[in-house]
């Protein structure tokens, strides 16, 4: 899905686990690939460096690459 962008306020869901969770916070911390369920719904809230973006999830904000996160279905366009 590398192909796929997404802009500020998609709601995008965790459609491939990450070997780890990089929190977005003024320091932020590495977290446990478990902590994050798959399929959990988050918010888009900026595109951050290295080309990842911050999401928004229940268990807080973190930085993911983009190859880990789907469009939810009624984000889509048709």
């Amino acid at each position: 899905m590398s192909n796929l962008s997404f802009s500020i306020g998609d709601r995008v869901y965790l459609a491939k686990r990450p070997p780890y969770f990089k929190t977005a916070e003024p320091m932020p911390m590495l977290r446990p690939p478990d902590l994050i369920p798959l399929g959990s719904e988050g918010l888009i809230e900026q595109l951050s460096p290295g080309g990842t973006y911050t999401v928004r999830f229940s268990q807080g904000s973190f930085f993911i690459n983009p190859d880990d996160l789907s469009l939810t279905p009624h984000s889509e366009n048709p």
